[in-house]
């Protein structure tokens, strides 16, 4: 299933009429020479009507742009630039954007061929703010071909993430369970972003589910869920009605995605779902998120908003997790002390049920639910998938609305690390630098929920630029700060 935009990106380059086109033209076509050399013709479109200088010329490359399917905009400043009509380009363009500049190439033509884009950006960026237009600015905008070529590549995540957003639609299943707060959603600040959201009762989800009994697709998803478990399959009397629920997911999310391309799901798992529908949906939730379509638990709209971010971002499968428990002392000493370069402090486990997909985990088999068995017949908390998380470099995150509306996110890099986790569930024993810090002054101080996403790899860069580009104010992008570096509300003299 299809859940994430492909992105076109359209290059228009710029020229304040009181410098040589020609300086614009020439960078122009080395951007794209040095891009396609280094990532490939695709993708990618050089707007050729005309180098815009004026408002007619602005109108011109926005309706060739728009006719060759672009749904991302590249302006280029290949000399100073015209302020005006580069940034009508921008607010006119129904997408993403990005601002870039080319970079003097000699010393030996500082004179008909020095651009002075260097200066032409501050004009850019002063004008996208009077009209209120969001673009993405890299941390060092002007530079040669191949620098540029660089920052284009850099912006195809955040453009897509953009894009997904901007025709996402989350279906929730709820309401939360009891005690779970903690995933409110003021559904507000959805409707900022542009992301559409439709709840639904579990009941409706039930009746759904009775009406898929006996549907004939049935046994080709159990033969796809015997060739994923493997040897993993341990609940063979499950995977029937399994398959009936994933069928149910699927056929509500096209039968309800209305208008938009993108779909994500919060979901309810617990505490009267095992009872009804006699089983955890934690295996299909896992199933889902490995074709493209991140389901969240227990309801929680922003840890799915969350999770559609990061597959955008990182082009891959991601998962939900608790930020569950500590890390033992004697596990520390005997398999991490020495051997990584982690403080106690920063090591914890991850863990959920069994919504992590196949793919990420090193190991893994479906069982039953321990927690929910301890109160429940065993046989109705069957459906989880357990093993432990696939070590290597991880991304955890999440984008939240508090509850008086604020918009807020964390990011923070750091690792799975190759040791056994002794437990249950989909778990890993995670490291992130200075994590008790950041344990402490961010996720704690700042009130987020116990659920982070987790992005398999380093992606922080993309994911603080698609942060900044869809509106989180400076200084609500928490991060995991350097030991030195001290958060507003650390004592500093602890």
């Amino acid at each position: 299933m299809n859940n994430s935009p492909e992105v076109k990106i359209g290059v228009v380059a710029v020229s304040r009429d009181c410098f040589p086109e020609s300086l614009s033209v020439n960078r122009r076509k080395a951007l794209m020479k040095a891009y396609t050399d280094k990532y490939g013709a695709e993708g990618i479109y050089e707007c050729p009507v005309c180098i815009v200088e004026s408002e007619i010329h602005m109108v011109q490359a926005l309706e060739d742009i728009k006719k060759a399917g672009c749904n991302a905009l590249v302006v280029y400043l290949g000399n100073f630039g015209p302020e005006i009509s580069e940034t009508l380009l921008a607010k006119h363009f129904d997408g993403p954007k990005m601002f870039c500049a080319a970079a003097e190439e000699s010393q030996n033509d500082l004179v008909q061929g020095r651009g002075d884009a260097y200066c032409g950006m501050l004009n850019a960026s002063y004008n996208l703010q009077l009209r209120n237009t969001r673009a993405y600015i890299p941390e060092e905008p002007v530079g040669d071909a191949e620098d540029c070529a660089d920052m284009i590549h850099d912006f195809i995540p955040i453009a897509r993430a953009v894009i997904a957003l901007s025709e996402l639609k989350i279906i929730s299943f709820g309401p939360r369970p009891l005690n779970f707060l903690a995933c409110n959603a003021p559904i507000k600040q959805l409707y900022n972003l542009g992301v559409e959201i439709e709840e639904n009762s579990e009941l409706d989800l039930f009746e759904s589910f009775n009406k898929h009994a006996g549907d004939p697709r049935i046994a080709d998803v159990v033969k796809d869920m015997e060739a994923d478990l493997g040897a993993g399959n341990k609940k063979p009397e499950i995977l029937e009605k399994l398959a009936q629920y994933e069928l149910t997911l699927k056929d509500w999310v096209e039968a309800h995605k209305g208008y938009r391309k993108y779909v994500t799901i919060a979901g309810k798992c617990w505490p009267a779902f095992q009872t009804q529908f006699g089983f955890v949906p934690c295996y299909v939730n896992s199933r889902l998120a490995a074709q493209g379509i991140p389901v969240s638990c227990e309801v929680d709209i922003y840890g799915a908003l969350s999770e559609f971010i990061g597959q955008q971002v990182s082009d891959d499968v991601v998962t939900l997790l608790d930020i569950n428990n500590s890390v033992p002392k004697d596990m520390y000493k005997e398999s991490i002390e020495g051997k990584f370069n982690y403080k106690h402090s920063d090591t914890f486990m991850g863990f959920h049920c069994g919504n992590t997909a196949t793919c990420k985990l090193s190991f893994h088999e479906m069982k039953y639910q321990m927690i929910m068995a301890r109160s429940l017949p065993v046989e109705v908390t069957n459906g989880t998938l357990e093993g432990d998380i696939v070590p290597g470099d991880i991304t955890f995150y999440r984008l939240q609305s508090t509850a008086d509306g604020i918009l807020r996110a964390y990011i923070a890099e750091g690792e799975v690390l190759p040791v056994a986790t002794r437990s249950f569930g989909g778990i890993g024993v995670f490291a992130i630098p200075e994590m008790g810090r950041f344990y402490r002054h961010v996720l704690i101080e700042k009130g987020y929920p116990h659920h982070g996403a987790v992005a398999f790899g380093h992606y922080g860069k993309a994911l603080f630029e698609v942060f900044k580009y869809i509106g989180v104010a400076q200084g609500e992008i928490g991060f995991n700060q350097p030991a030195g570096m001290l958060y507003p509300s650390e004592n500093p003299f602890k």
